[in-house]
């Protein structure tokens, strides 16, 4: 582990513009031109050991033809001694026919043997070949490695570097940070084409589609918005995090679809994205709606000369803070946005429809948006 873990030691500027293949940052190539060194020496031990069994091999089979040699010039003897045998004793003869005997079964021996040996020999070589082989592959992932200590640009565009966890607090990685394999230390962005990276509440995902069109607000330009779209949802919930344990999230991706100068990666950014939409509605707060269970009709208390009226609505679309009425409220009207304490309900709380009086139909191009918070 201790090989891989990488010292920063050099990176470009942040925010800088980066040319494609320009180098953008240096690794501490120390462990690596270690194991460089390792494998070149593994290679050398290699060869020389394959001399070495070429050389044995050469030796083995030479002295197997020779004791082949040997086996057959006995052979060739025995026989020639037991033509001598007429004028030999029976003894003698016996001992004869029993030495070209013994020199025949050793010649058989020996020429039974040699496919083995050379089996053997054969197996010793390629052993050793395949050693040396393995020996120059890693010998070139050690150079390759070496190599990728110097990192390049894959593509024009501005250098974003990623955080680290120094100390007790997040900060930029910088030059002398090590970093653990796979671990990603900075981004190349193309300015003119970036996307969001968001998260949406678990309960609230089904309602996202793919395409869906959306507005970015940014934290940094408190009147700037942007549209854009979806492009990605996750199909599992966003691992870890503090909240882990009672609140899960999805992350969605979102193309902006109109750039700014003024947007710059890494900024703090919100987007509403639209779910649904419809045109010339009456909205009211939906704190000013009320049920008496969860199945039981909406209803809102209307403000009128003799006190509050009770009034049942028909609701349409709706976001976290406010409501379309399809009928039921009228535009202008004032709504409680408490239940009357007397049933006059001269001392509940009001408020006039749609964050103040309950207003005329929305004009076409203003359209009310069913949003939620990403």
């Amino acid at each position: 582990m201790s090989d891989f873990m990488q010292v920063l030691q050099s990176v470009a500027k942040p925010g800088s513009i980066v040319k494609k293949g320009q180098v953008i940052a240096e690794f501490d190539r120390q462990f690596q031109e270690q194991r460089l060194d390792d494998f070149k020496a593994q290679i050398e031990q290699s060869e020389r050991t394959m001399r070495s069994i070429d050389a044995q091999i050469d030796v083995q089979r030479k002295a197997f033809t020779q004791n082949i040699s040997l086996a057959k010039g006995a052979v060739e003897q025995s026989r020639l001694d037991l033509k001598t045998t007429p004028v030999r004793s029976t003894i003698d003869a016996e001992v004869l026919k029993l030495s070209l005997e013994e020199s025949q079964a050793r010649l058989k021996q020996y020429e039974t043997q040699v496919p083995y040996q050379e089996t053997s020999m054969k197996s010793q070589r390629r052993t050793s070949e395949l050693d040396l082989d393995q020996a120059k592959i890693e010998l070139k992932r050690a150079e390759r490695n070496v190599e990728l200590m110097g990192v390049k640009a894959t593509m024009d565009g501005m250098l974003v570097m990623e955080n680290i966890m120094r100390g007790s607090e997040f900060a930029q990685i910088q030059q002398g940070d090590q970093l653990f394999p796979g671990q990603m230390f900075a981004r190349i962005v193309d300015p003119s084409s970036m996307l969001v990276s968001a998260t949406a509440n678990q309960a609230d995902i089904e309602m996202l589609r793919v395409g869906a069109k959306a507005i970015l607000r940014f934290d940094a330009y408190p009147g700037l918005e942007l549209p854009a779209h979806v492009i990605s949802i996750a199909a599992i919930t966003k691992p870890g995090g503090m909240r882990s344990t009672f609140v899960k999230e999805v992350p969605v991706f979102l193309k902006i679809d109109k750039m700014d100068p003024r947007v710059i990666p890494d900024l703090s950014v919100s987007a509403d994205i639209i779910v649904e939409s419809a045109e010339n509605l009456t909205l009211a707060p939906m704190e000013s709606v009320f049920r008496d269970s969860p199945s039981a009709k909406p209803y809102v208390f209307v403000k009128t000369a003799a006190g509050f009226e009770k009034r049942e609505v028909d609701l349409g679309l709706a976001n976290h803070i406010q409501t379309s009425v399809r009928s039921g409220l009228k535009p202008g009207e004032v709504v409680a946005l408490e239940r009357p304490q007397s049933p006059q309900g001269q001392n509940a709380t009001t408020k006039e429809a749609s964050m103040g009086r309950v207003p005329e139909a929305l004009p076409a191009r203003n359209p009310f948006l069913g949003v939620f918070h990403v």
